[in-house]
């Protein structure tokens, strides 16, 4: 097996997994609704940590649309292997909603879609650019050098949990386009789904240019040498 297909495998995998736990957990914890706001919260944020664990070594462990798009402008990531990691992702988000389909029923699937809360697309939409900002520039920067290295896989699901605390009331939080479309498409509910292409995908930009001009940008200044000063002419 190339070691590039090994790479998308373990994308449509790890989508996989993030996708089919945490959506069944939202079947799960649909009841009472503080308890099933922390339940779906630490389903996706305990679904990421074992996708990452078991895929990262493999791929950098992306699982998102958003997140290969920012490792791409940061240069970490070619285009022709990003476009390819979109089409694992959403593939591997259609086959987890396929399973909840198989172990339940459509009407199911279409639970654990994203939309917007009773305050509207809008919010939903502001709210998502947020936070997807937020969890992007936590995983551009735990995974940026050595000294984060360790602490990237218990950093990123916990940004997760957090997110998802804050917004499942609002937009149902997504910050994934991969995760909002399996649902979607398997359970036919696109209500305002074009909040979930432009959230994640936008969030995932401005949180790229945070990074590269907050966190990135001083560290490359430090680095460089300083040049001796040249005698006036």
């Amino acid at each position: 097996m190339t070691d590039s297909l090994q790479k998308y495998l373990a994308e449509l995998f790890g989508t996989f997994t993030l996708v089919f736990i945490g959506t069944m957990g939202i079947l799960v914890a649909r009841g009472e609704v503080s308890g099933s706001i922390l339940a779906i919260a630490f389903a996706f944020g305990l679904a990421l940590l074992a996708a990452l664990y078991a895929f990262a070594d493999v791929s950098g462990g992306h699982f998102n649309p958003g997140v290969s798009l920012a490792m791409f402008l940061d240069k970490r990531l070619e285009a022709q292997a990003m476009i390819a990691y979109w089409v694992a992702q959403l593939a591997g988000a259609v086959l987890a909603s396929l399973c909840v389909l198989i172990a339940v029923d459509q009407d199911a699937v279409a639970l654990t879609a994203t939309v917007p809360g009773g305050q509207g697309a809008g919010t939903a939409l502001f709210l998502e650019l947020l936070a997807t900002a937020i969890f992007v520039l936590v995983i551009l920067h735990s995974t940026a050098g050595e000294r984060h290295a360790g602490t990237a896989l218990v950093a990123i699901p916990l940004t997760l949990v957090a997110a998802h605390l804050a917004l499942i009331p609002f937009s149902g939080s997504s910050l994934n386009t991969a995760r909002s479309f399996g649902p979607a498409l398997i359970g036919a509910e696109w209500t305002d789904f074009w909040v979930y292409i432009v959230g994640p995908i936008g969030g995932a930009i401005i949180g790229w240019l945070v990074y590269s001009v907050v966190v990135k940008g001083p560290k490359e200044a430090e680095a460089v040498p300083a040049q001796p000063a040249r005698p006036a002419a």
